[in-house]
């Protein structure tokens, strides 16, 4: 490990990331909440709402709840707190921006500290394990010695190798929030099909319909075995592990790395995709 340029290079992100605590201590990894809005009380993703407190509140609420990026000053305290520390950059890699206004957050306390700090902020066009998996690259490529302009054109040369697909157990919950992009013409008549959905250059599109949990399962495991060689994989969910464990299982043994085999989605983005969604996540190998 490169101890001095570790030292130098500090790594952000955001809580849609859903990297394990124990992953993000590990790999030094600094995390900015997200929020949750039920009414006028907001909650601070995963800080001060947990997925099954969150999936509670969703249950005994009347109306949807909403979310909102963290403002600029979050952004630019955490930014001012690593300079103090004597970092000389940050690779500040961020949910997709198509889906959220978190890297325009990002975007203005970056430039606020430029007296202070580099900022660089990287867009994952991505977001869960999909994004924290780049984070973790981020500090793969500092523990080999790499500058900052190396690390961030590596992270956006390696967008596109990183394939997220998952199915809701309704697309009511993406329709009512805002979130489901071009999906949007699977609303309607189809809103109680299980249609496999995917994340492409950072917005969500239709990927294959299905009408059966079961079906659904299935396409995913079909989905990873369409690559010829995976470097990693992971399996997500909301509130099914058991399905989860089964998905990787399966997938697994084809896979290079399973450095985390098993996410679970946080409160924000279990809100825009409902209880009982699961997904696959597959990071394929370089040509």
């Amino acid at each position: 490990m490169a101890d001095n340029q570790s030292r130098r290079i500090a790594i952000v992100t955001d809580s849609t990331a859903d990297l394990p605590e124990d992953v993000a201590k590990r790999d030094d990894i600094r995390i900015v909440p997200l929020n949750v809005h039920f009414g006028t009380d907001t909650f601070r993703d995963k800080v001060d709402l947990t997925v099954d407190e969150f999936l509670e509140r969703l249950t005994a609420s009347t109306e949807l709840p909403t979310t909102s990026q963290a403002p600029p000053p979050v952004f630019e305290n955490l930014f001012r707190e690593i300079a103090a520390e004597g970092y000389e950059a940050i690779i500040c890699v961020l949910i997709s921006s198509k889906l959220s206004g978190t890297i325009q957050s990002a975007l203005i306390a970056a430039h606020a500290v430029a007296g202070s700090i580099r900022v660089e902020v990287v867009d994952s066009l991505n977001s869960t394990l999909a994004l924290g998996l780049q984070a973790i690259r981020a500090r793969e490529l500092i523990d080999e010695g790499k500058t900052v302009e190396e690390i961030v054109l590596t992270l956006q040369a390696e967008t596109n190798r990183y394939h997220l697909v998952f199915f809701a157990e309704t697309l009511e919950y993406l329709h009512r929030g805002g979130r489901i992009g071009k999906a949007a013409t699977l609303v309607g008549s189809l809103l109680q099909l299980k249609p496999l959905l995917r994340v492409e250059e950072g917005v969500v599109i239709p990927f294959e319909r299905t009408r059966t949990r079961k079906k659904a399962l299935a396409g995913l495991q079909t989905f990873a075995e369409t690559f010829p060689a995976i470097e990693r994989a992971a399996a997500l969910h909301i509130t099914t592990p058991d399905d989860a464990r089964n998905l990787i299982d399966a997938i697994a043994p084809r896979a290079a790395n399973t450095d985390i085999p098993i996410g679970r989605i946080g409160p924000v983005l279990a809100l825009h995709i409902g209880p009982g969604a699961v997904g696959v996540l597959i990071k394929e190998a370089a040509p």
